[in-house]
């Protein structure tokens, strides 16, 4: 019986010439998926915004109250940190509960013009992409209430 004579070296190149296709084949098809992932997840920075036909869940003034306090009272400590005036808490609560409605961004007529220009590029864009002209002025009115609401 005649055994065929391997060397250290030969065995090991066999292992190698084995191992890399191997290798390569586990990488492709498992590292497909990890590599369509890097950038999503709920740190990401593009997130999708949230659908317009959920609500936000109702609060009670409590807890509203509460929450706007804990943030204001954040506020004044840092200012007292930094050396800045101190500042009246209760006063400061009490002027962001006031319910007056906040100004209308569509009131802004500096912001009304720059929306207005850029529904205008966007329909020159979209004309030379073969789609339809968008109405200019609602389009404008729809930005503006997504601005004011954005922030809610």
């Amino acid at each position: 019986m005649d055994l065929i004579a391997l060397s250290n070296g030969d065995i090991l190149l066999l292992i190698v010439a084995a191992a890399i296709p191997l290798a390569a084949a586990t990488f492709v098809l498992g590292a497909g998926s990890a590599l369509r992932e890097i950038g999503k997840g709920q740190f990401a920075i593009e997130q999708e915004l949230p659908q317009k036909g959920s609500a936000p869940m109702p609060v009670s003034s409590e807890v509203r109250e509460a929450e706007i306090r804990q943030m204001v009272e954040a506020k004044a400590y840092r200012r007292e940190a930094r050396g800045d005036a101190p500042l009246d808490v209760d006063a400061e609560v009490k002027r962001l509960l006031d319910d007056r409605p906040a100004a209308s961004l569509g009131h802004d007529d500096e912001l009304r013009t720059e929306v207005h220009q850029l529904v205008v590029a966007r329909n020159e864009r979209r004309e030379r992409s073969g789609k339809p002209a968008l109405d200019v002025d609602a389009e404008v009115e729809r930005q503006l209430r997504e601005l004011e609401n954005l922030g809610q």
